[in-house]
């Protein structure tokens, strides 16, 4: 047994990275690397697994990539292992998105995998969290990631960017060298395809791969050896900052997927302040990632930045991915930057009936007898006979006042948002239901006194405010 596969072997049994007989998708671009995973799985030596392959073309080489599809369409036919070759312009989508070509094939790349996995588990009849995207990753591939990264700046989880597993991607080869995947597809006689762009110095993984190395290598004989030692010490003590941050996320934290602009991530500044500013950064990383999956593009300084705002009052900053961060009161919230809030135009409330204020929700009358008051602030029980005209619902108008419930004087109905904590970003999306000039209730923060339900009441009315959550849907 060759080195490789013994390796690969004790790689995917020591970490768990397969299940016995569960749908296995193999990347495979042609190169060295992928090849190996793919003859190193297709002989069974990591596992009994149900093996098919993807092959995703750039479109970025021309007769090049043509031939890579060709030739691991060919391989896959010569094992007898299920391949699909998927084509996509990553140059357009780049452009599109704003990204570089290496971001942006990678994620087509992820994402073409996992449509990709949860057919074949859908085919197979097994669960989609059984299933695994395996990926060619070698230790070469993480010393020159553990390099990129120190040379642009990175904390301990940075350097640790290509763990055995995540979620269903897994990485079989990754304490093998490319020498020793070299060494195993020449026992095979087994050729592949080389990436001439892999060679090209301007990227800076190629320079690292073909300037630096080299150079540790040549320091240090063991260099090797050095690193996967160094990088087993910082995981253990990443996983135990990441399980204290972990805790306090759950404490401190909160992620509400239905908020006003989708996903929202709500910090607790006050407590938060408490911690140290390691387990701040950590906490603030992991609660982002885990509600904005494809925040990758966020930086060291981006993270400085809101815990910097943990402390702040009017702490207000844009960040990467259309997300947007700023404080409410005692809260921190992150969420995507949906623009300002707009005000609806006024319609006319029926008694009985409702008006749909589209993203605002929906407003509904029905009258009824005296009953006790509902304490749920999305209803309002009102006097029928304090009635005076039509009830309208609109949004907060400069100048409008009211008299809160249990006051005898008025008061700003903007002082009255700001006592209730309602987000300034949220005022105008607020509805207020309306008796001529005068305000009759503020949905969900406050009743005018002028239409509580009193001792001489005989005939009700209940206003009930039905919010939309981000999806669409009322609650």
């Amino acid at each position: 047994m060759s080195g490789l596969i013994e390796k690969a072997a004790a790689t995917a049994a020591a970490h768990g990275l397969f299940e016995r007989g569960a749908p296995v998708l193999a990347m495979v671009s042609g190169g060295a690397d992928s090849v190996s995973l793919l003859r190193a799985l297709a002989s069974g030596a990591l596992g009994d697994v149900s093996l098919s392959v993807l092959h995703v073309d750039h479109r970025l080489r021309g007769d090049a990539s043509r031939g890579d599809a060709a030739f691991v369409a060919a391989l896959c036919q010569r094992l007898a292992v299920p391949c699909r070759i998927v084509e996509v312009d990553v140059a357009a989508y780049a452009g599109e998105q704003g990204l570089n070509l290496e971001d942006a094939g990678r994620r087509i790349r992820y994402a073409e995998a996992e449509i990709e996995l949860d057919a074949r588990c859908a085919e197979a009849g097994a669960a989609p969290d059984r299933g695994r995207i395996a990926t060619a990753h070698t230790f070469d591939d993480r010393a020159e990631t553990v390099l990129m990264r120190l040379a642009q700046g990175a904390g301990a989880s940075g350097l640790l960017a290509l763990p055995y597993r995540r979620e269903r991607i897994v990485r079989p080869l990754l304490d093998c060298t490319r020498a020793e995947v070299i060494d195993y597809l020449e026992s095979l006689g087994q050729t592949w395809r080389e990436d001439a762009t892999n060679a090209d110095t301007s990227r800076l993984r190629a320079r690292i791969r073909a300037e630096v190395v080299p150079l540790f290598r040549g320091i240090n004989p063991r260099f090797d050896d050095a690193l996967a030692r160094t990088l087993t010490l910082l995981g253990d003590e990443d996983d135990l900052l990441d399980e204290m941050a972990r805790g306090f996320a759950e404490r401190f934290a909160e992620r509400t997927p239905d908020g006003p602009a989708g996903s929202e991530v709500r910090i607790d500044r006050s407590r938060t302040s408490t911690i140290a500013r390691p387990i701040q950064r950590r906490m603030v990383r992991l609660l982002l990632f885990n509600a904005f999956p494809d925040a990758s593009r966020l930086e060291f300084d981006h993270l400085e930045a809101i815990c910097d705002g943990i402390a702040s009052d009017s702490f207000a900053r844009d960040l990467p991915g259309g997300l947007r961060a700023h404080s409410e009161y005692g809260t921190l919230v992150i969420s995507r930057d949906g623009g300002p809030s707009e005000p609806f135009a006024s319609l006319v409330l029926d008694v009985p009936g409702s008006v749909d204020l589209g993203d605002a929700g929906v407003i509904t009358a029905q009258p009824g007898a005296v009953q006790p008051p509902d304490t749920d602030p999305l209803t309002a029980l009102i006097d029928a006979d304090a009635i005076e005209g039509a009830l309208v619902v609109g949004s907060p108008e400069p100048g409008d006042r009211m008299r809160p419930l249990g006051m005898d004087g008025t008061r700003k109905l903007q002082d009255v948002l700001t006592d209730a904590k309602v987000p300034a970003r949220l005022r105008p999306r607020t509805p207020v239901v309306r008796d001529g000039e005068r305000i009759v209730w503020v949905a969900g923060v406050r009743l005018d006194d002028r239409y509580r339900v009193g001792p001489t009441t005989e005939q009700t009315v209940r206003l009930t405010w039905i919010p939309r959550d981000a999806g669409g849907t009322t609650r």
